[in-house]
């Protein structure tokens, strides 16, 4: 079974796509844009697991999500266990699957081809953070959405606009030690002024790289 580092698995995610989801974040990525919400994600090698352990885990979640987003970290980093992880939740589940990814669409033709039909929309393109933002289920306004499926095109459709500022919002879960993280698409400036907030009650926000596993 292929081996497949993953930072977290969570349910419900309620921020990245439609419904309540089921995340799992790739550990590793190569792609590393400044400004990244989850720079925890970023160092290779760590939290390392199997595929098929993997999908014990949604097998558990799928019968109550409504889709599957994968996210990272870089999932194209891992590319064999993408596609091992991807086609096993289409033996599961006919719940659709979202894809964010650090790299340009065009360079994942070959995988794409390879395998089709297991993504239904996929976003694609490195996060600027000095880009504009003002399109919905996007960090900034250069990636690209792309409806790879009928069911993608059924589902993700009304993704194709405007952000509004619903949109723009986090889920917020905490781990077993304490820590926080956040899963989600931030409004520019957002982690300023929760910083700023918390500054004013007495309270210090610290952005940490270390993986935490859930």
């Amino acid at each position: 079974m292929t081996a497949v580092a993953v930072s977290r698995v969570h349910h419900p995610v309620t921020t990245l796509g439609p419904g309540r989801r089921v995340g799992v974040w790739f550990q590793g990525c190569s792609v590393r844009c400044p400004g990244c919400i989850s720079p925890d994600t970023w160092e290779p090698g760590r939290s390392l697991t199997s595929v098929g352990e993997l999908v014990d885990a949604l097998s558990c979640l799928s019968p109550i999500s409504d889709g599957l987003t994968v996210s990272g970290g870089e999932p194209f980093d891992q590319p064999e266990a993408l596609a091992e992880l991807l086609t096993a939740w289409r033996a599961i589940t006919s719940a659709d699957v979202l894809v964010f990814t650090g790299h340009p669409f065009a360079r994942l033709a070959d995988w794409l081809t390879l395998h089709p039909g297991l993504i239904d929309a996929l976003v694609a393109g490195p996060f600027l953070k000095d880009a504009p933002q003002s399109l919905a289920l996007r960090g900034s306004d250069n990636q690209t959405l792309h409806l790879l499926t009928s069911l993608g095109r059924r589902n993700f459709a009304s993704y194709e606009r405007r952000a509004t500022r619903a949109d723009l919002r986090l889920d917020a879960m905490f781990d077993a030690d304490g820590g926080v993280w956040f899963a989600g698409i931030p409004a520019r400036g957002d982690f300023d002024r929760l910083r700023q907030r918390l500054r004013a009650s007495g309270h210090q926000l610290i952005l940490t790289e270390r993986t935490t596993r859930l």
